[in-house]
């Protein structure tokens, strides 16, 4: 009898694997449709086709102004190495392939995000696929042709594999030398071990990853230093401090802490007041992440350390914010499903758009409802980072998973 129980509940999940697959497949194929018909420009893949045929050139990568924006480089030497490929296609076909691969980063990210949950349904990832391609960060990280799932793919593989795993820790070391803001997760794996090496004596695995992720930053910095001197050289000593240079900091795309406070304040630049704002913020995310991983919680630990980096990055445009994937996953599978539901309406609202915004910074401006709509992400991040706090006190909320 239970023999044919068995055999029933496999047929059954035979059956819903490729149901969900085919939604997933309709709902790119309907995202497809529906980018082709806003003629989305894919700025930004445009923008790395520049530097790398900057590169080929051997011009000035940081003095780069390109498409009609006059868009400048903002990312380290090694990017730049990375786009050079780009540079041997045409522009349609590079935005086709721009397109598909993160269509396919997305899937990995999804299948990433439910095992970091602990949910291992295959059909689940092809469900949560064809939902997650129409939320705000991942819908605009496509219609830019931006690399924030390469980079959280990345991050999500590292921190999933083995702890005996002797290379992990690279890949966050790699994705760090592509745009800086991963560095905190390498810190992560750093203030864990030395914490756990301070109470019982052993770094543990962390900091062997974390030494390998300082490594492979390293080994990719020189490499691009080796190849691209003068450019390195002008990033590391001058453009890696020129938060400006990367856009208004009042911007409603830029949903980090300095792009709240600017709003809120009525000012292009709220210094002192980020700047403290965003080191609680940096010291208690961390804090908890931390705390999170030394007892067993690594959803927690990595969603907290992925939330605080966004929030005290001096900009971290809504696209970065492609982490509300796991964050809102992580909400449903422990006992916080009505978060999770309002986590996944601000990401998926668009609100931020509704306000004015463009030319003649109109953001200085806001008031009332308008600054609560530009401000949604960051609320989203804050409010997510206190959740964390409760549950490292509550067991029974930390161990709520969904049952497979």
């Amino acid at each position: 009898m239970s023999g044919s129980v068995t055999v029933i509940a496999s047929s059954g999940v035979r059956r819903r694997a490729p149901v969900a697959m085919g939604a997933c497949l309709a709902s790119f194929a309907l995202f497809w449709v529906a980018q082709r018909a806003a003629h989305v420009s894919m700025i930004d893949l445009m923008v790395y086709r520049a530097e790398g045929l900057t590169v080929r050139a051997g011009g000035d990568l940081y003095a780069l102004r390109t498409t009609d924006a006059r868009l400048p480089t903002t990312y380290p030497p090694f990017a730049a190495l990375l786009f050079t490929p780009l540079t041997l296609l045409d522009t349609a076909t590079m935005r086709t392939l721009g397109t598909a691969g993160n269509l396919a980063l997305l899937v990995v990210f999804v299948r990433l995000s439910l095992r970091l949950v602990g949910h291992a349904r295959v059909e689940s990832v092809w469900w949560v696929a064809a939902v997650a391609v129409w939320c705000e960060p991942v819908w605009t990280t496509l219609r830019y042709g931006q690399i924030n799932l390469l980079l959280a793919v990345l991050v999500l593989w590292d921190l999933s594999r083995r702890p005996a795993d002797r290379w992990a820790g690279a890949a966050i070391g790699l994705a760090a030398a592509v745009k800086l803001t991963p560095a905190l997760f390498a810190v992560f794996l750093l203030v864990t071990g030395a914490v756990a090496r301070h109470r019982h004596g052993s770094g543990g695995p962390w900091l062997r990853h974390a030494c390998a992720a300082a490594a492979s930053f390293a080994g990719a910095t020189l490499l691009a230093a080796a190849v691209l001197p003068y450019d390195s050289w002008r990033f590391w000593t001058r453009m890696v401090f020129a938060a400006r240079r990367v856009g208004h900091a009042e911007d409603t795309a830029n949903q980090a802490l300095r792009g709240v406070l600017a709003r809120l304040l009525h000012t292009p630049e709220p210094g002192a007041v980020w700047v403290v704002t965003a080191a609680v913020v940096a010291v208690a995310g961390l804090g908890m992440a931390v705390a999170a991983e030394l007892r067993g919680m690594r959803a927690w630990a990595v969603t907290a350390c992925a939330m605080t980096a966004l929030l005290v990055s001096p900009v971290s445009w809504s696209h970065h914010w492609v982490w509300c994937v796991p964050v809102v996953l992580l909400l449903a599978t422990r006992a916080w499903r009505a978060t999770a539901s309002g986590t996944l309406l601000v990401f998926s609202s668009y609100a931020l758009w509704w306000v004015p915004h463009g030319p003649g910074r109109h953001e200085l401006h806001q008031k009332g409802i308008e600054l609560v709509m530009s401000a949604g992400y960051a609320a989203a991040g804050c409010l997510f980072l206190v959740i964390a706090g409760i549950s490292l006190g509550n067991p029974g909320r930390r161990q709520a998973v969904t049952k497979e």
